[in-house]
């Protein structure tokens, strides 16, 4: 079995467009939801998305490129450029290209290159269709983009279970360093779902908040908590096999040492309400990552929806049992960036990583009145100083879809 190391991040996100930024903006708090500006909301109860702002496709892509893709895989690229550059890996010079990998995915993928075509195909006729429409928007295509970038002749794989996307994406390329399958591995997801037809959906199903308040729009464990704000954008991790980062001298962020995935084979939306599923896959992560200690952060999923903050918060105690989850810190930065969908577990894993480096717990802000049954130390609206030890990121999607990473600090 071989450890596997951080060496390289990438994120584009409604706090910001970079690490950096993104970082700075989730350690002050700031909130990245605001009024819908890419389309007339004017017939839609729900008024509010955490949008991707002043992103400029051209900065990691020519003209030809941007034109043959879709957004999802524009904010791919982009997130995967600057952690590329984070890691200082060049394929065929410190990477064998047959040993590196992509494990990148999408919950929707390219929802925005489907619609267009739909409208010109229904007014225009076939004719109209653009002949980049199916590269465009299969969901593979970031995966594929990125892999023609870097060089990437390993195993290129897309995974897709919804808002579990990316961190399944890395727990899975985890496993292909770990099994010794690959040294090194592109992982994460991007997303670009703020749409008018996907909102609709999204709305219809009672799945969104329709406050108007972008504060009190997403507040996980608050009592007041009505549904998620869509987010949008992209997460890169870079994971490499210990000793191959360790022999070129590569910075190392963090260890990650334990994965979980589970199916709550419940229903089709709703979290099983005993948790059972969700529980499994944070102790399987934590259980593998040998960590024993109460320093721990658990970057929950934390959507701001009823069912599934009552869930995590009955999972997160059923998988560490009740004296140390009571002890342990949790927060969802979804409070600040949204849903992001396919890409969230990715920058929240990214999150976890800098949150364990820097011995920051980020807050969950807009927490006001928490709910009596997510009564867990909640990190309310201001970061904490806190020497971690061991960090959790826990992703559920639509289909029982649990999915855990655990990230230690580096020997």
């Amino acid at each position: 079995m071989f450890r596997v190391a951080i060496t390289g991040l990438g994120a584009v996100t409604p706090v910001g467009n970079s690490v950096p930024e993104m970082w700075e903006g989730i350690k002050t708090g700031k909130c990245g939801i605001g009024n819908i500006t890419k389309f007339d909301t004017s017939e839609y109860k729900v008024k509010l998305a955490a949008e991707v702002k002043d992103f400029d496709p051209s900065l990691t892509m020519d003209k030809s490129e941007i034109r043959k893709s879709d957004k999802f895989s524009q904010f791919a690229m982009a997130a995967a450029v600057e952690a590329m550059n984070d890691s200082g890996l060049v394929s065929g010079e410190n990477i064998d290209a047959d040993r590196f990998g992509v494990y990148f995915g999408s919950g929707i993928g390219g929802m925005e290159t489907f619609i267009n075509d739909v409208i010109k195909c229904h007014e225009g006729g076939p004719r109209k269709v653009s002949p980049f429409m199916i590269p465009a928007m299969i969901i593979n295509m970031a995966a594929g983009t990125i892999a023609i970038r870097f060089g990437c002749k390993g195993p290129a794989i897309p995974v897709v279970t919804a808002c579990a996307t990316s961190t399944n994406a890395i727990g899975e390329a985890y496993r292909a360093i770990k099994h010794g399958y690959a040294d090194a591995v592109i992982a994460g997801g991007s997303e670009a779902g703020i749409l008018p037809v996907s909102l609709a959906g999204f709305a219809n199903m009672k799945a969104l908040t329709e406050s108007e308040d972008p504060l009190r729009a997403s507040i996980p464990f608050d009592k007041e908590r009505s549904g998620f704000v869509m987010g949008e954008g992209a997460g890169v991790m870079i994971l490499e096999e210990m000793e191959h980062a360790r022999n070129r001298g590569a910075k190392i962020y963090g260890e990650l040492c334990g994965y979980g995935s589970t199916c709550d084979a419940h229903h089709i939306t709703a979290p099983d309400p005993d948790a059972e599923g969700g529980a499994a896959a944070i102790r399987q992560a934590y259980e593998e990552s040998g960590v024993k200690s109460d320093n721990i952060y658990i970057n929950a999923h934390g959507t701001s929806t009823p069912l599934n903050d009552k869930s995590e918060t009955v999972a997160i105690k059923k998988a560490l049992g009740e004296e140390l989850a009571y002890k342990i810190n949790v927060s969802s930065t979804k409070s600040m960036t949204g849903h992001m969908l396919g890409a969230a577990g990715a920058v929240e894993a990214i999150i976890s990583t800098l949150a364990l480096k820097e011995g920051v717990v980020p807050p969950t802000i807009g927490l006001r009145e928490q709910d009596p049954e997510c009564d867990l130390n909640c990190t309310p609206n201001a970061a904490i100083e806190k020497d971690l030890e061991l960090c959790l990121s826990t992703s559920l999607g639509f289909g029982g879809h649990n999915a855990c990473v655990a990230i230690k600090k580096a020997d």
